[in-house]
């Protein structure tokens, strides 16, 4: 069970990442992963700060977020011999950073740019061009340094989207007790009630999460950080990943240009929640009040589409029990779903 050893959330954190890699035991150097707009963003300050307190700092910016720079950032990383590295970005370069330092046993410090979803603090990544088209396991990160401040400038949609991939929790869990009771399946309990608090606390805590309130941005913050620890404790995605997110990755495989994963896990737990027979209006609700997608038309995605993913969606995973096992949709079935809440 790997956990994070130091969280730091709040307003200008970013000026602790000195003083926490020395806590953590990083004294020497440091390997920085970003992107081409997180350099400006977050990455130089970073360096800067690390270079202040003595540490040897490189760095890479990843043009994509593939294969091919994971197999590039481990040829740094032999190269280089960094105590630990870094990430700094949205999901994709965090993904990056995680697992080439995992696949070559470095610590891992996680600094989100952005809170569109749990992946700035679970073990797990989503990368283009994996052979499955959803997470793997990597490693959890060892710290995570969440700026307040750099994150509530990046695009409220962002945020938005980190709260549908927290809510969609809710119907994650119910397929994974699902599975506990129909196949057997190990389930935790402490694991998911830490992804079930966090969606009640977005849920509860929906009418302060708008654009520039740092107030709603720190719960979202602390939801997201206590699924990636639900994950962690579980030792697989199963808290935090059910039916509505079988739906996401199908939808990604149809879509030609797909939009962000929290929005498709979010419109995609309203329609497991009926399935489920739980309260998918409430979840509907609490996704217009904090502004994410609710319907095909606001994913720009068309309903034929929606209907195809709701068909597809159990084939991504043969190996994950959910609710859509036991219902076995079909293209009728699915189309009434979608209409019945509203998706299309």
């Amino acid at each position: 069970m790997q956990l994070p050893r130091e969280v730091v959330v709040g307003n200008n954190t970013l000026e602790l990442i000195g003083e926490i890699c020395k806590r953590l035991g990083f004294f020497e150097s440091a390997f920085v992963v970003m992107g081409h707009k997180t350099l400006d963003i977050a990455g130089k300050k970073v360096m800067d700060l690390l270079n202040d307190d003595g540490m040897s700092v490189n760095h890479v910016v990843a043009a994509s977020c593939n294969l091919e720079d994971i197999v590039f950032i481990e040829q740094k990383i032999d190269e280089l011999k960094p105590q630990v590295v870094l990430g700094i970005g949205g999901g994709t370069k965090i993904d990056v950073a995680k697992m080439s330092s995992a696949h070559k046993e470095r610590p891992f410090i996680s600094v989100p740019t952005t809170a569109a979803h749990d992946g700035i603090a679970s073990p797990l990544v989503s990368l283009k061009g994996l052979e499955k088209p959803y997470s793997l396991m990597a490693q959890s990160p060892m710290a995570i340094v969440a700026d307040t401040s750099v994150i509530i400038k990046s695009p409220y949609r962002f945020t938005a989207s980190g709260c549908a991939d927290v809510i969609a929790k809710l119907t994650a869990v119910r397929d994974w007790k699902l599975a506990h009771e129909v196949k057997g399946e190990y389930y935790g309990e402490y694991a998911a009630s830490l992804a079930l608090m966090s969606a009640r606390l977005v849920v509860r805590n929906a009418g302060l999460v708008k654009p520039g309130e740092e107030e709603g941005l720190r719960v979202l913050l602390e939801a997201l950080i206590s699924c990636g620890v639900s994950m962690s404790i579980a030792g697989s995605s199963r808290p935090c990943s059910g039916s509505e997110h079988l739906f996401s990755h199908a939808l990604d495989q149809i879509v030609p240009k797909p939009a962000l994963h929290g929005e498709q896990c979010g419109v995609g737990a309203i329609m497991m929640a009926r399935l489920h027979n739980i309260d998918w209006r409430r979840i509907r609700d609490t996704l217009r009040k904090v502004g994410a997608p609710t319907t095909a038309k606001e994913l720009e995605v068309k309903p034929e589409q929606v209907v195809e993913a709701l068909v597809r969606a159990c084939e991504i995973r043969p190996d994950r029990y959910t609710i859509l096992d036991e219902r076995g949709l079909n293209k009728d079935s699915a189309e009434k779903l979608a209409k019945a809440t509203g998706v299309i």
